[in-house]
């Protein structure tokens, strides 16, 4: 019997909904259901033999780049409620002289950011771990980054002085600032798709990170309000709010800059962990293992959110990254990643596969460490893997504007479809290709409100007992089989 068929087992799922989560969520997946279960009751280490996603891999001890073969007080408190748990100390009277070229959609985020967080939940769908950075992001021509000599399509961690002499090249440009950071993007892009109780009730989704309490925090806390995602961490007094630059050339490649300012220690204390331990899905941003000793908070977190129950996702983010700290990065996806989002590129830096490999066989490789694996391959579709097997997600048509957030885009995608219960990876990874897709063809990383709800009510017809399963993708001509 395959994973895919037997998570879906009638007996299994009985049990299931006899779990307090699902007083509030009935339209879960069978994947995401079993997964909850099954962690809930034996603990991520016996998850992984009780269902078979990874043969013996994960019952002869901890998992390690070897075996591949290759502060601050008051941190993390809750910040934003206004009802009878506290007042909201979320406003934006430090961002305003920051306030951006926005879309028209903030307007009604506003009014959203002001319904969603007057009480705050009891559990939280979405919690994410990572850099909270302000973008800064603008058109460029390739003899402007030819002048500085940056080379295009990478990313570079930048010092001061070197922000400073990008910020004066770019006097006299349009660009703009929004609250930004790769897994903001897929934090914002969730909030707007579950905002509305389309096909379940609407999705609670928050973040944790470190902000300064400069203008640019104030800034980066009050937009993510705007959005619906609710930054719980409290603002690092002196601290300095951490940048990206983002020039994006007429070919739709981003060349980004990040200056990690002097707030960029993520420290564990018992505020994170109780923020932990009451939600459902755990995401670790991959750029955090930049950070100085942060590897440290992310294993205590991922412990806590085993404890809880919950699942846990790893963005890979990017390949230089990786390449620097693959021990770390190995640390949580071999031992605790339940999820993991990657590019193709990624992907094969994680596998330590040359370029020459196909994503698919990246795809494929990882699938046999980490439960489900999703690796995006740009206009050329993405991947779905589950123990060895790779299900091919054809690409949603679009003419790109700005690929910078795309992925980021993909992966709420995946969260979405999880949290709502899309009953087949095909259609998940569909789901997630289209909301990719909305964000190309638009300039800026952040899926607009509009396209938002569009997408989810387009696929509410996955919510209502479609009669595919989850197992249907299995053996089909889209399986890429060993």
């Amino acid at each position: 019997m395959s994973f895919l068929t037997s998570i879906s087992s009638p007996p299994q799922i009985n049990s299931l909904f006899s779990s307090p989560i699902f007083s509030l969520y009935r339209f879960y997946s069978p994947l995401f259901s079993s997964l909850y279960h099954h962690k809930r009751s034996y603990g991520s280490g016996r998850i992984i033999r009780e269902l078979g996603f990874l043969g013996d891999f994960r019952g002869k001890g901890r998992v390690t780049s070897g075996s591949m073969g290759k502060q601050k007080g008051g941190f993390f408190c809750v910040s934003s409620p206004c009802g009878s748990r506290g007042s909201c100390s979320c406003s934006s009277s430090n961002g305003d002289e920051f306030e951006s070229e926005e879309d028209e959609e903030e307007v009604d985020d506003e009014e959203e950011g002001a319904r969603s967080f007057c009480v705050l939940p009891d559990r939280w769908d979405v919690l994410g771990l990572g850099q909270a950075m302000v973008d800064f992001s603008g058109m460029v021509d390739d003899e402007f980054l030819e002048r500085l000599g940056l080379e295009k399509g990478t990313r570079k961690v930048v010092n001061h002085e070197e922000r400073g002499r990008v910020l004066q090249a770019m006097d006299g440009c349009s660009y703009k600032a929004a609250a930004g950071g790769s897994l903001s993007n897929s934090l914002v892009a969730l909030a707007r798709l579950g905002y509305k109780p389309i096909g379940g009730p609407a999705l609670n989704v928050a973040m944790a990170g470190s902000v300064g309490s400069d203008p640019l925090g104030g800034f980066y806390r009050a937009k993510l309000h705007r959005a619906n995602v609710n930054f719980l961490s409290e603002p690092i007094t002196d601290g300095t709010t951490g940048t990206v630059i983002v020039l994006t050339t007429p070919d739709a490649q981003r060349t980004m800059l990040a200056y990690q300012g002097t707030s960029s220690t993520i420290n564990y204390d018992s505020c994170l962990a109780g923020i932990v331990s009451k939600t459902n899905i755990f995401v670790v941003e991959g750029y955090l293992f930049e950070l100085p000793d942060t590897i440290k908070t992310i294993i205590r977190a991922c412990e806590e959110a085993c404890r809880s129950g919950a699942l846990i996702a790893v963005t890979a983010s990017d390949v230089s990254c990786i390449e620097r700290h693959y021990d770390d990065y190995w640390e949580i996806v071999g031992n605790y990643a339940d999820i993991l989002f990657a590019n193709s590129d990624e992907a094969r830096a994680l596998c330590h596969f040359s370029s020459k490999e196909s994503p698919i066989s990246a795809t494929r490789y990882l699938s046999h460490f980490v439960p489900l694996v999703s690796v995006t391959d740009g206009p050329k579709g993405s991947y779905i893997g589950v123990k060895g097997e790779a299900v091919y997600i054809p690409p949603s048509p679009c003419v790109p504007v700005d690929t910078c957030g795309a992925g980021d885009a993909y992966a709420s995608g995946i969260l979405y479809g999880i949290l709502r219960g899309v009953s087949d990876l095909k259609g998940m990874g569909t789901l997630a290709a289209r909301i990719a897709a909305t964000v190309v063809r638009q300039q800026g990383t952040r899926l607009r409100v509009q396209d938002a709800v569009d997408l989810a009510e387009s696929f509410a017809f996955n919510l209502e007992g479609s009669s595919s399963s989850v197992s249907s993708d299995v053996g089909s001509d889209h399986i890429s089989s060993l």
